[in-house]
C-alpha cells in the first residue's frame, strides 16, 4: 500500500522575518516552529542577542503551530533578554499556539498581547 506523505521535515516550513529598530526587534515566525524548524528562529534570536537588542516582540499571528521545541527557544530567548535588562513579548497568538503556552504555564512568564499593534505600544 502506498502512503502519501502530507507536509515536508524540513525548515522550509518556517520562515523567520526581522524588523529592527534602534533598540528593539520585531520578529515575525510565518508556519510551523518545531524540531525541525527551531534553529532558524533560534539563529534569528541570538543574532539579535548578540548585537545588544533588548526588546523583543514575538508577532505569533502568522504561526501555524509550535511544540516543546519551539517553546523552548522562546524560553531561551526570553532569559537571555531578560539578562540584558529588556524582554520577549508575544503578540498575536492563534488559539492553537496559545494553548501550547497555557498548558505548560509558559504564558504566565511571557508579557502576551493580543496583537502586534498592542505589543508595540508599550
Amino acid at each position: 500500500m502506498d502512503r502519501e506523505v502530507v507536509g515536508t521535515a524540513g525548515r522550509d516550513r518556517l520562515e523567520v522575518a526581522v524588523r529592527r529598530y534602534s533598540m528593539s526587534a520585531v520578529v515575525t515566525p510565518s508556519g510551523e516552529l518545531d524540531h525541525h524548524t527551531a534553529d532558524l528562529l533560534r539563529e534569528a534570536l541570538d543574532q539579535l542577542a548578540e548585537d545588544a537588542i533588548p526588546t523583543v516582540v514575538i508577532d505569533c499571528s502568522n504561526l501555524e503551530f509550535c511544540d516543546s521545541t519551539g517553546l523552548n527557544v522562546l524560553l531561551g530567548a526570553r532569559l537571555k533578554a531578560e539578562a540584558a535588562g529588556g524582554g520577549v513579548h508575544l503578540a498575536g497568538m492563534k488559539p492553537t499556539v496559545a494553548r501550547v503556552f497555557e498548558i505548560t504555564g509558559a504564558d504566565a512568564v511571557f508579557t502576551v498581547h493580543e496583537t502586534l499593534d498592542d505589543a508595540l505600544k508599550e
